[in-house]
């Protein structure tokens, strides 16, 4: 038991108390937590995403593993939220939204937060992968399901290229392989940027769940939270070792696959009017749970 507290205190406690600020600021201030969601978007992440994949020592080649491992673990999922919406008999909206919750992680806000604070700064990197990675699908295929049909593949596709980080890739990748150092004028800013990106996700997420409300429809939501933060790093650990994962990276990718449901979706949910209430309710309580999840899988990992 004093193994579990002590993983607590040390990886997840930091967490809770900087999204608790975050909740504090938004019951007094009220703030908007829109411009700091844009900041955090456009600014933060892609600096996040520059700055660890040029300076990391991961190959080429590891960085597409773990990328496939990330397409591999939200198919899974995705696939068998599908086939529960179905059994269940649910309507379009619902069953779109159901899919969503489930499928779609928080691996930037909360995820990159809990493997640095765990891991260390391999941990750092290879989840960051998993997010950048997460981030494309979400605003490709999550952008394709919350639009239950009206939006067209194409459409998806831009909202994809208006993704920041998206080019923060191949700009890393660049500076990797023409072996390019950068003056230290342009390093240090970007440097700068990035470290701030973990501590305003967290805030965000704390300003995000004072927003979120009573849950709605909860017995869906338990069921999506089940499948979120219990089974979903089952398939993780499953795939892990079928695609022969060890080390820091496996840890990280399990790690990640274990995280509440992405803030995001509450954002897909309001624009393609999908069942908001459902969302937001199934973004609260996989993340008011998740250290109860989480914590354990730390052990199980051996971190």
């Amino acid at each position: 038991m004093s193994l579990l507290f002590n993983l607590f205190a040390d990886n997840i406690l930091p967490i809770i108390i900087v999204v608790g600020v975050g909740f504090v600021l938004q019951l007094t201030l009220k703030i908007d937590p829109r411009t700091l969601s844009r900041v955090i978007f456009y600014a933060f992440t892609p600096a996040l995403v520059f700055t660890i994949l040029a300076s990391s020592e991961i190959n080429t080649n590891e960085i597409l593993h773990m990328a496939g491992f990330t397409i591999l673990v939200s198919a899974c999922v995705g696939t068998l939220s599908w086939f529960l919406t179905r059994s269940l008999h649910l309507k379009p909206h619902i069953a779109s939204a159901f899919i969503l919750v489930s499928t779609f992680i928080n691996a930037g806000n909360y995820g990159l937060s809990v493997n640095s604070f765990a891991l260390g700064e391999a941990g750092l990197t290879w989840a960051s992968i998993y997010f950048v990675t997460s981030s494309l699908l979400i605003n490709s295929a999550g952008v394709y399901i919350a639009s239950v049909g009206h939006t067209s593949p194409s459409k998806a596709l831009l909202r994809l290229l208006k993704v920041p980080s998206l080019y923060a890739i191949p700009l890393a990748l660049l500076v990797r392989i023409s072996g390019v150092s950068l003056p230290i004028t342009l390093w240090r800013p970007i440097d700068l940027l990035g470290s701030a990106a973990v501590p305003s996700m967290l805030i965000l997420l704390g300003m995000q769940i004072a927003r979120a409300g009573l849950p709605k429809r909860g017995k869906l939501v338990i069921l999506a939270a089940g499948l979120r933060l219990i089974i979903a790093p089952l398939i993780a650990w499953l795939i892990a070792s079928f695609m022969g994962m060890s080390g820091v990276s496996r840890q990280a990718g399990i790690l990640e696959s274990a995280m509440p449901t992405a803030v995001m979706t509450i954002v897909l949910a309001t624009e393609f009017d999908v069942e908001l209430e459902f969302v937001t309710a199934a973004v609260f309580v996989t993340t008011l749970i998740s250290p109860l999840t989480i914590t354990p899988i730390l052990a199980i990992l051996g971190v």
